[in-house]
């Protein structure tokens, strides 16, 4: 099996991008243009005339490499135009032993009963049938909440400014490298019309609730979610939610909630009518004997 291993400067990131299309489980976090402003030098395992893909996102610390998950990345792993069973394994085997640790989420597609890997869980949310039939697959609760929220005043808007969510969003996002990073990949994904914007706010104008939707041909990706504490008890996140939902509701798209292993977020957007899609999670330890212990 021709698997190469390239290093970032080597990949055709147009080739790449082409044939991460036509993968059936290709997302917009493999992308060129979201592993550049990500995890900028990136590297990559590649078969043949790219016809299957595995980026290798990494960084460095004290001169040990390490392949990591990006901030705002939920899954990554092995892309496939002809899905092979059992391949997966020898991509894995063929990550560099210079990697000395591993932790990353992969996708979906990589589902195996070759490879004992822990699972994680998604939520994703089909949006083909008009509004009032996506709406009739809420729960009681969801459709109560969005009640209270018009009640009470919070109204639904788009084009919410990404300085005010990232603020919103710091409650929880910590990582002020990766919201830099962010803010670069938002603007260039904006200009091809790939980014949304929407904010719930309070009868006082105050931000309750903000998220940026990040697009792709099939794909909707709820992302960088904020929720201020007075909008908890409003539902200003459910009628966020629902509003995103009503625009694009009959559209095709599919709504990714990207999570959630927390059990209570996971009943929340399955209240939605959103469906379980697990995927596979990669964590290798190669580091020497006397580090691990250290680190123990």
């Amino acid at each position: 099996m021709d698997i190469r291993y390239l290093r970032h400067e080597a990949i055709d990131k147009q080739r790449w991008d082409a044939a991460l299309a036509q993968c059936a489980h290709g997302n917009i976090y493999a992308t060129s243009l979201y592993l550049n402003h990500m995890s900028p030098g990136w590297d990559a395992l590649v078969l043949g005339d790219y016809e299957a893909l595995f980026p290798l996102p990494w960084r460095s610390k004290w001169g040990t490499r390490y392949i990591c998950q990006p901030f705002l990345t939920a899954q990554l792993g092995l892309f496939e135009l002809n899905p092979v069973p059992g391949r997966l394994p020898v991509f894995l085997q063929s990550i560099p032993e210079h990697f000395r640790l591993i932790d990353l989420p992969l996708n979906e597609g990589n589902l195996t009963d070759a490879v004992a890997l822990p699972l994680r869980s998604n939520y994703r949310l089909l949006l083909d049938r008009p509004y009032g039939e996506v709406q009739k697959s809420y729960r009681e609760n969801i459709r109560r909440n969005i009640r209270k929220a018009f009640e009470r005043g919070c109204r639904a808007g788009q084009g919410t400014p990404l300085s005010e969510i990232i603020a919103l969003a710091r409650s929880h996002a910590h990582d002020e490298q990766g919201l830099t990073a962010f803010e670069a990949l938002h603007a260039a994904l904006e200009l091809k019309g790939q980014a949304k914007r929407y904010g719930i706010r309070g009868h006082d104008g105050q931000l309750l609730a903000s998220a940026v939707f990040l697009m792709d041909a099939h794909t909707a990706y709820y992302i960088l979610v904020g929720n201020h504490p007075n909008g908890r008890t409003l539902g200003a996140s459910h009628l966020l939610i629902d509003s995103f939902i009503r625009d694009h509701a009959g559209s095709g798209l599919t709504l990714d909630f990207e999570g959630s292993d927390m059990r209570n977020l996971a009943f929340f957007y399955s209240s939605f009518g959103a469906t379980l899609h697990p995927y596979p999670q990669l964590h290798v330890n190669r580091l020497p004997w006397w580090i691990r212990w250290i680190k123990n």
